[in-house]
């Protein structure tokens, strides 16, 4: 695709790609769910949630609907209901405190260490009640939170740790994938994700089984058995369809994680030293998943505008925090986040994806570059 100068465009990420790449496979995984005749709750989902698992180092995959429904499940699981307080990190997309509102608890915001961006530990403590129930961590950017400590402090204070993981596929923290450092991992398997399906999907993994069978009952109406119904449960299944799609991908998850970890290093050393950027920091024994690469700069929405213009597209994750957005805030007054507002006004999105190669990162770099040089 061209852009409007008439040079070819780069775009954030090439979706279908995936498909392109592995077409032969993922035709022959959906025709043979169409011809099983079963679409729900059926053996393409077992044998997705048992690989996942095993690929997660957990014990127990759950699959659902979306990552929304993995949170707002794992919530529920943990016993979190109306009245209760979860720490939330100030900076991440909105749906990690919507979970918290779906179930009727209040979303604590903690904000981020700079350069980093993951919720910051040494504020967690301050933001404790006696309402807290849960310490909600994202691995934001495909960065591993630090688990350690966060760990430590709920052991302190009787708090579970629910992990939103949406960007985080394949990603490590001392050593060990995430899945299983918390009580329960959310997952979102929504399309541009590295382990996207065809739609929308998500899951939970766990090492408890005693959660993992929670969330079991409560996808399928608060039901085991048919008909006998034992919670008020949720409509909340990954279907058959997007099940296979996703155990035909996962055998290639490493090799895509792989691809973006070499264009991160790419990006980190073309632009270490580049007046006017800030780069992304990675924790000591933490390994990203590299879902994105974010960079800060200054004068952000021009440098976004001079981008297109060269045909390179960028996109900005989040330009509105949660605390300032509509649902949150009706006044919407900035300075309570000082951190968390600064990055929503300087972090801008670069093209990052298994299916960006050598000379498009080059032309994303150049274009970068120039508009810093000509700031």
């Amino acid at each position: 695709m061209r852009s409007t100068v008439g040079v070819e465009r780069i775009p954030f990420l090439e979706v279908g790609a995936t498909y392109r790449e592995l077409k032969a496979d993922l035709d022959e995984a959906i025709a043979r769910v169409l011809g099983s005749g079963w679409y729900l709750l059926g053996k393409e989902l077992e044998a997705f949630e048992a690989e996942y698992a095993a690929y997660t180092e957990s014990l127990h995959c759950v699959g659902l609907a979306n990552g929304l429904e993995g949170l707002v499940l794992g919530l529920k699981a943990l016993g979190v209901k109306e009245g209760d307080e979860v720490i939330v990190p100030a900076n991440t997309y909105i749906a990690t405190w919507l979970a918290v509102s779906y179930v009727g608890a209040t979303p604590v915001p903690v904000e981020p260490i700079p350069g980093y961006w993951n919720l910051d530990p040494d504020r967690i403590e301050a933001a404790i009640s006696s309402r807290t129930k849960v310490i909600l961590p994202v691995h934001l950017y495909g960065q591993p939170a630090d688990l350690l400590p966060i760990l430590a402090i709920a052991r302190k204070h009787g708090l579970r740790v629910l992990e939103d993981a949406a960007q985080a596929h394949g990603a490590r923290y001392q050593g060990q994938r995430i899945g299983a450092h918390g009580d329960i991992v959310s997952w979102s398997f929504y399309p541009g994700k590295n382990l996207g399906c065809f739609g929308d999907g998500g899951a939970i993994t766990t090492n408890d089984p005693v959660l993992a069978d929670r969330v079991k009952v409560l996808r399928n109406y608060g039901s085991r058995v048919k008909y006998q119904n034992e919670v008020k449960g949720h409509n909340s299944r990954l279907d058959e369809i997007q099940a296979a799609v996703l155990r035909v991908k996962l055998q290639h998850l490493d090799a895509w994680n792989d691809r973006r970890t070499v264009l991160a290093r790419h990006y980190l050393e073309a632009l270490a030293g580049q007046t006017g950027v800030t780069l992304p920091k990675v924790l000591p024994g933490a390994e990203s998943a590299w879902h994105l690469f974010v960079v800060g700069v200054e004068d952000r929405d021009r440098i976004q505008a001079q981008m297109k213009e060269q045909g390179v597209e960028t996109l900005i994750h989040y330009p509105v925090p949660p605390h300032l957005s509509e649902a949150y805030a009706s006044d919407r007054v900035w300075g309570r986040f000082p951190i968390t507002e600064k990055a929503a006004q300087t972090h801008l999105s670069l093209p990052m994806g298994p299916h960006l190669g050598p000379e498009g990162q080059q032309r994303v770099l150049h274009a970068l570059c120039g508009c810093l040089v000509g700031a």
